[in-house]
């Protein structure tokens, strides 16, 4: 019986593990979507404030990998972040994106 019990609680751990694994448990934002500003070794990098030319770089990978018909219009230092204006071919306004200052991080901001 107590094997039993020691057995069913191994299992539950690695089933537990696993799921962890597949959700991204314990890693930060997807590495698809999220700039990861990390060093060699896998931490997140000490690095300088993003710029705003860094901020339009980054807005731009994100925009042409879900639609490539849009553009970045202006980019706006808003404090702690960029606010960075998607626009389509007519230049009207379709979406606003916040870039973290810090972190390269994306904002939905509207």
């Amino acid at each position: 019986m107590g094997i039993a019990i020691l057995s069913i609680a191994a299992m539950t751990q690695l089933v537990w593990t696993d799921m962890a694994a597949a959700c991204g448990w314990g890693q930060s934002g997807g590495g698809d979507y999220v700039p990861q500003r990390r060093d060699s070794g896998g931490f997140l990098a000490r690095k300088s404030a993003v710029s705003e030319e860094q901020a339009r770089d980054i807005a731009s990978g994100y925009v042409k990998k879900l639609n490539p018909n849009l553009e970045i219009g202006k980019v706006t230092d808003n404090g702690g972040f960029y606010e960075v204006e998607i626009v389509d071919a007519g230049n009207e306004i379709v979406q606003l994106l916040g870039v973290d200052k810090l972190s390269g991080r994306m904002i939905v901001l509207n």
